[in-house]
């Protein structure tokens, strides 16, 4: 396959997951070859309905498709390997990442299933299962050092780990075929800890009761053409919801127009959407022009939200029809349009003239791949020609019959969240881990210790860490599938660092200590004498003169503040409890009190927290890394 199908077949949006299904099988001629993974095909398809029956997807279904050993390629497009025989499928998910999670549960259910099945399940962030698990991974454990080494597996996460080698610090990116074949000979040394296992069955584990909880069922006012195409197929209210929400100038002719679903025969019928959908449809704005003959009554009237609700479900729908096209005329069809407009972003055409030769070729050869393959592309599902033909040959005289006995509607409370309900979510997600202290718990001494234990603790380049870290987090890589283990740096690359030199360096620079350095030089009134006058320059102080300049400076500094009302606005140490030499080194200022530097910080961390009424703001942003937790209320005093 050519580099110029190779891009075509893999421009997509950022909004996919890919995954790739390796049942166990031996060596096989290409047509005994195709014959099990057909048969294998079958074998999950029906597994997968039993659990996607009651299912509303967002954008793409769950579909798989069957691939022989010959000439299979990897989701990056850049890589190619031939593969073994699989079972292919990508899906894009839009908005709604609870697809994302649904297809991992779902692929979790099959590795339980069928017996020596793996599974490999990337998105555009490659192992975004590991991404979750961050806080429990290894040392080694980065995006470049982890592609191709996360499978599924007997419904576990298995992880290969690569060893340290002499040439580039770590195994080069494994063959997915050597590791599908690893994980089978030696499941106990490649399946995840504990942990890792548990931060991604927390994004899995509430399935397939979740289902059930994501969905929302409310009543409206339908054209019965509609109405009777949803009670036959309820999944299609995602692609028409999707279509109203994100209309244009030329969908909303369609509108005007309802030529496909008039609004004069409306009957009154229950709809199942997705929270998510229903959210999206009942927060986009929209009103009717009145010469579509849908008049809205007052918003007082209890018909009104049903018959709004109503509109907006029959205007996307209309929107779909009149998109049903005949597959040659892709230049009306937007998604081609965007996917040209892919193709260019990816340099495709490689710079060259519109319209020239060369140009129209490759315009002709993406043309009818995007026609090929129409239906299987990242697009949105064209969807239009099934809806006009359901609209012409379902019987509707059921969905009349049914217009009396409707079920209760479900209640919105789902859709109003308090600050507080914000605040936990928001907390359970993104907050540190259980080592976070209540900053209303606590004291000035134990808040300054904490502060300053954080501060002096030191960290990798990587980021901040906590100074009780779980160390686990830095162990060797385990074994791998090398089982040379005596590799060494390479010459050269071996680096000398002296920790204890390097933090008493930044301590000392903290603490302002002057080096023995001739560049400093505090009777210099400007950097530009240097210029001017470099023969008259004065000979540099020594360190003892200069520590003794820089005494008089701060000493004239506390005698002009101590005359000012400024200490008015600080917390002061009492005396009991102060040295001999303490109360010294002020007898020569009249009526100085020494400030609580503990005191003070948190004073004014608490002081900052309350101005923001429980918005984000500096103390919240600043203490929530640190493993400190704000509560609600917090008592300055």
């Amino acid at each position: 396959m050519s580099t110029k199908k190779n891009i075509l077949e893999f421009v997509r949006e950022q909004d996919f997951v890919e995954y790739f299904l390796f049942p166990e099988a031996t060596p096989l001629d290409n047509k005994e070859e195709e014959l099990m993974i057909n048969s294998v095909l079958r074998e999950v398809n029906l597994i997968a309905k039993k659990y996607t029956k009651d299912y509303i997807w967002h954008r793409d279904e769950f579909k798989l498709t069957a691939r022989t050993s010959i000439s299979n390629y990897l989701c990056n497009e850049d890589d190619r390997e031939d593969l073994p025989a699989h079972l292919y499928g990508v899906t894009h998910f839009g908005d709604n990442i609870e697809d994302e999670w649904f297809i991992v549960h779902l692929l979790t259910q099959l590795t339980k299933e069928i017996k020596g099945l793996v599974v490999r399940v990337v998105d555009s962030d490659n192992e975004f299962l590991l991404i979750e698990a961050a806080d429990f991974l290894p040392s080694w454990a980065k995006p470049e050092t982890c592609s191709q080494r996360v499978y599924l597996y007997d419904g576990k996460l298995h992880i290969i780990a690569p060893l340290e080698n002499s040439t580039n610090g770590y195994d080069e990116v494994l063959k997915v075929t050597e590791a599908v074949s690893e994980i089978r000979r030696n499941p106990s040394l490649t399946i995840a800890s504990h942990d890792i296992q548990a931060a991604i069955n927390k994004k899995t584990k509430d399935y397939p009761a979740r289902i059930k909880e994501n969905l929302h069922r409310t009543k409206a006012y339908l054209p019965v053409a509609i109405a009777a195409i949803l009670s036959h197929k309820p999944n299609l209210i995602a692609p028409a919801i999707l279509a109203f929400c994100n209309r244009d100038s030329i969908d909303l002719r369609a509108c005007r127009a309802m030529k496909y679903f008039p609004p004069e025969n409306r009957i009154y019928c229950s709809v199942t959407f997705t929270k998510f959908l229903y959210a999206m449809i009942t927060h986009s704005k929209y009103l009717p022009e009145k010469n579509i003959g849908w008049e809205l009554p007052p918003a007082s009237s209890e018909k009104y939200k049903a018959q709004l609700l109503g509109v907006k479900i029959a205007c996307g729908f209309e929107i779909l029809a009149s998109q049903a096209k005949s597959s040659a005329d892709v230049e009306s069809d937007k998604a081609w349009h965007g996917y040209l407009n892919s193709l260019k972003a990816k340099g495709y055409f490689h710079g060259l003239l519109e319209h020239s030769k060369e140009y129209d070729s490759l315009l002709s050869k993406a043309r009818e791949f995007y026609k090929e393959n129409r239906d299987s592309m990242q697009s949105a599902p064209i969807v239009g020609q099934e809806i006009v033909q359901l609209s012409r040959n379902l019987d509707k005289e059921e969905v009349v019959r049914n217009e009396g006995s409707l079920p209760e509607d479900d209640s919105e409370e789902w859709l109003n969240i308090s600050a507080e309900d914000l605040d936990h979510m928001l907390q359970e997600r993104y907050g540190g881990k259980n080592n976070s202290t209540s900053l209303s718990k606590t004291d000035a001494g134990n808040f300054s210790k904490k502060i300053t234990n954080f501060l002096e603790h030191i960290s990798t380049t990587d980021g901040a860490e906590f100074p009780d870290a779980d160390l686990t987090t830095t162990q060797a890589p385990p074994p791998s599938l090398n089982s040379n283990s005596n590799s060494k740096p390479k010459n050269g690359e071996n680096i000398n660092f002296d920790p204890n030199s390097f933090s008493c360096a930044v301590q000392n620079i903290l603490n302002f200590v002057i080096p023995e350095d001739d560049s400093w030089d505090l009777e210099s009134d400007s950097d530009m004498d240097d210029y001017g006058h470099e023969d008259e320059r004065e000979v540099p102080m020594e360190y003892g003169e200069l520590k003794t300049k820089m005494k008089e400076y701060m000493d004239q500094m506390d005698a002009e503040l101590a005359n000012t009302t400024i200490s008015e606005s600080f917390v002061t140490k009492t005396e009991e409890g102060k040295g001999r030499d303490e109360k010294d080194n002020f007898d020569d200022i009249e009526n100085f009190k020494p400030i609580d530097i503990d005191m003070n910080a948190l004073k004014n961390i608490l002081e900052s927290y309350k101005s923001q009424l429980g918005e984000a703001g500096p103390s919240s942003t600043m203490l929530g890394p640190m493993g400190f937790h704000l509560e609600k209320e917090v008592d300055s005093d």
